[in-house]
Parts: C-alpha cells; structure tokens; sequence
C-alpha cells in the first residue's frame, strides 16, 4: 500500500545502466517556481559536462506555473525534466529522485536553494582525498526570499577539510547542516535507503542513519545557501500547526536506535533540550502575526524539555509576550483618543 511517509526506509535500486556519469544533480521541486530559475543557473554555472554530470528537474505536480517551459528555457536542453503522474510528497519526490540518478555522487539541491562558485570542486576534493566517506557537505549560507544573505552559517565544526570526527554523536544531538550544502554517494543511499517517518526533520534522520554507518567529509568554505522564506512551504506549515516538533521528538526517538545503549539517554536529553530552545526561538519569529502557534511552540518546548536554559527562553518569550500586549494595548486607546478628538 502506497504511503506518502513511509514508514520504513524505501530501498534504492542499485544503477546498471549505460549512463555513468560522476554527478547526479537532483532537483526536486514544488510550487517554487519563483527560485527555480536562480537555482539552476547556480548548477549550469558549474556545469561539468554532459559526461560528468546528470542534471534534472523532479516535479511533484506544482501547481504554480510552467515548470517544464522554465526548465527549457533556462537549461536548454542541458537539464533534464520529469514531471510526477500525481502528487506524491516531498518524500517520495525524493526518492524518484535518488531512484532517477544515475550518478556516483546525487545531490539533491531543492528547488529554492543555490549551490555558490566552486561547490562541486570541493566536494569532488572531499571524496577524492577521503574515499571512504559516504557523504560530504560544505559549510553554508543563509538566504531570504530575495536572495540577499541573511547570515553564514558558523558552527566551527573544522577549521580545515577533513573527516569530522565523531560526527554520528554531535548530530545525533542537533541538525549541522542544510541540505544543499551535503553530496551523497549514490551507493550510500542504496545501503542505507530513502527518506522516511516524518515531513520535519526528514533530512536530519538522513544525515544522522549516514553517520551511524560512514564517515562524513567537510569542508568550512560557504558553497551553499538555503532559503529561509517565513511565507510558505512545508517548514512554514509545519510552524503554524506545531507538526515541527512532534516530528522532532520523533526523529529523536528514531536516531537513538542508531545509537549504542549506554549513549542513548544522555544524547536524548541534550537533543530534546536542544531542539526545545530552537522551538521557543520560532516562537518568537512568530509571536507577530501568529499568536497562537506562537504559544502551541512554546508549549510543545515546555513538553520536551524543563531544563533551565529552556525555562529562561520560555520566561524571556512570555515577557516579550506581555510587553507587545501591553504596546499593543497602548496603541489602540490612542486611536481610541483620536477618533474621539476627530468625532469631538
């Protein structure tokens, strides 16, 4: 029975065809047609060559213009583009997408984000001088809907290339990368599988089920930039009902089974307390213009984690909250005065 969350990882059909190249560039997308142009010129930019290099569009059936005249013309006949016979999801895009390539390294760059100058020279470095990586990413950028940068991302996990030592234990506490700063050996996903369990957080289980079982390369340059845009998408939908961090707990509860049993307990409070603080933080971005799934965040914090560096963010946000009550408060009974001088 066909599920758009799998429940269990969906296998990868190994590759046997004529078609070897090095790269599979994957681009997965739906109803973004606003970046879509910038991403694949970001790719073209790079473009190694037909022989080296697969590139192509996976559409989920967007509803939001002609992805497929955008592909033409922006790609030329270089990019490749198909198009889902119905909507199936983010994850099952993403598993066409693993299951369409035919490289020995896939990205999958989504279809909002940019990969900067000088990406996959660093990675094909990463995997040239650490052959038994299965996966390796580049530091990145963050972006906003008009494509300005918002700020780098500055984790300090190496100050040079080079295999991240114990990297499954640091994420298994918290996410360390974006998803398209990170290239993926082809024959990992056919060990390990596809994307499952969750819409939120899919990529964070990825990257820690890698961890679990290979080493992973990185290198500190910026070579990729992920779009945060507050307006839409599955991130968006996901803050205003509060699935984020139901699918969180729920990615943790799934990455402690990757994990030895005398580390498990205490990885799982650090990583639900880590994540509880990154809930009252989207909190606060939404307290604004969306009050109520501003306070469900915060209760769902409060349900993961009662550590004292989450109760001081949670004491913090309520203070925010009664400050912006009472200055909305305030705002109003001057209007309420002006219109009475004008009705005087």
């Amino acid at each position: 029975m066909f599920k758009r969350i799998p429940d269990h990882p969906p296998h990868i059909k190994p590759y046997s065809g004529d078609y070897n190249p090095l790269w599979s560039v994957m681009i997965p997308v739906y109803n973004c047609i606003d970046y879509l142009k910038e991403t694949m010129e970001s790719v073209l930019q790079q473009d190694a060559g037909l022989e080296l290099m697969q590139i192509e569009v996976v559409d989920d059936c967007s509803s939001d213009g002609d992805v497929e005249e955008l592909v033409k013309k922006i790609g030329k006949g270089r990019i490749g583009y198909y198009r889902q016979e119905e909507n199936l999801g983010s994850l099952r895009n993403f598993e066409t997408c693993i299951n369409r390539s035919k490289g020995k390294y896939i990205h999958l760059l989504h279809g909002d984000d940019r990969i900067e100058v000088g990406f996959y020279d660093e990675i094909a470095a990463l995997f040239r001088n650490y052959p038994k990586a299965g996966a390796a990413y580049t530091n990145f950028n963050f972006i906003d809907n008009k494509s300005r940068l918002i700020s780098q991302k500055k984790n300090g996990i190496l100050e040079h290339p080079g295999i991240i030592p114990d990297f499954f234990d640091k994420i298994a506490v918290k996410n360390l990368l974006q998803p398209p700063a990170i290239v993926v050996k082809r024959t990992t996903f056919e060990a390990l599988g596809s994307f499952f369990a969750v819409h939120f957080g899919e990529d964070w289980e990825m990257y820690a089920r890698i961890g679990s079982k290979f080493p992973v390369a990185y290198s500190p340059k910026h070579l990729a930039s992920y779009r945060l845009d507050p307006r839409s998408g599955i991130t968006h939908k996901s803050f205003l009902s509060g699935q984020n961090f139901l699918d969180m707990r729920k990615v943790i509860d799934i990455i402690q089974q990757y994990l030895p049993e005398h580390k498990r307990s205490k990885i799982k409070k650090a990583a639900l307390a880590d994540t509880a603080q990154y809930t009252v933080k989207c909190a606060n971005s939404l307290l604004l213009n969306h009050r109520k799934a501003a306070l469900r965040q915060v209760k769902g914090a409060w349900g993961m984690s009662k550590d004292r560096i989450t109760l001081y963010y949670i004491i913090r946000f309520y203070a925010m909250y009664i400050l912006r009550y009472k200055q909305i408060e305030s705002l109003l009974r001057k209007g309420k005065k002006i219109e009475l001088k004008k009705n005087s």
